[in-house]
């Protein structure tokens, strides 16, 4: 009797090994939302990560972050990078490239709790109203990530942190003083 509930739990763990093996290793994960503002006011306030403290969930997560920045002020160069406690962990993010009023993508690499490193990619778009700001993340899942996934809705769950920045953005980008005309 307990050789067939052996045979049976090591078959049932083959089975979870073949499907969490057979799942992509690739995600994406995005959000939008319409800002009543140009699209230059949202790329420059994206585009410094100075900004970032007014905006990002992940600050608001932890009120001792400890940050230093690198490189250039803003734009392509720049580096962002943060150690905090264990919602948001550590690590750094490169300005990668940036296409102004329109893209900006950003190396980020997780260093602790895990490691990883994703692409996150910011395009803004005049739309109805103002601009349309797309917030987009895609990287890759490690077998661990992969099974955690069976049980953890990723999309979900950064999903709702991007939704809350976003949100945060909004406030921001659309209370941000006009500039004056011009004589």
């Amino acid at each position: 009797m307990l050789v067939k509930v052996l045979l049976g739990v090591v078959a049932l763990v083959v089975v979870l090994l073949i499907v969490v093996a057979t799942r992509s290793p690739e995600f994406h994960i995005e959000r939008s939302i319409v800002i009543a503002a140009p699209p230059e006011r949202s790329f420059a306030t994206v585009n410094d990560f100075h900004n970032w403290s007014d905006w990002s969930p992940w600050e608001k997560m932890d009120p001792n972050l400890k940050k230093t920045f690198a490189g250039p002020a803003s734009g392509v160069g720049s580096v962002y990078a943060w150690a905090g406690n264990d919602k948001v962990g550590e690590g750094r993010m490169t300005l990668e490239k940036a296409e102004p009023p329109s893209r900006v993508e950003i190396k980020l690499e997780f260093i602790k709790p895990w490691t990883a490193t994703n692409k996150v990619t910011f395009t803004i778009a005049p739309a109805v109203g103002g601009s349309k700001v797309t917030w987009a993340m895609d990287g890759q899942k490690a077998f661990g990530m992969k099974a955690v996934s069976l049980f953890m809705d990723m999309d979900k769950m950064v999903g709702a942190d991007f939704d809350k920045g976003l949100a945060s953005l909004k406030s921001i980008v659309e209370g941000a003083p006009k500039p004056n005309p011009a004589p």
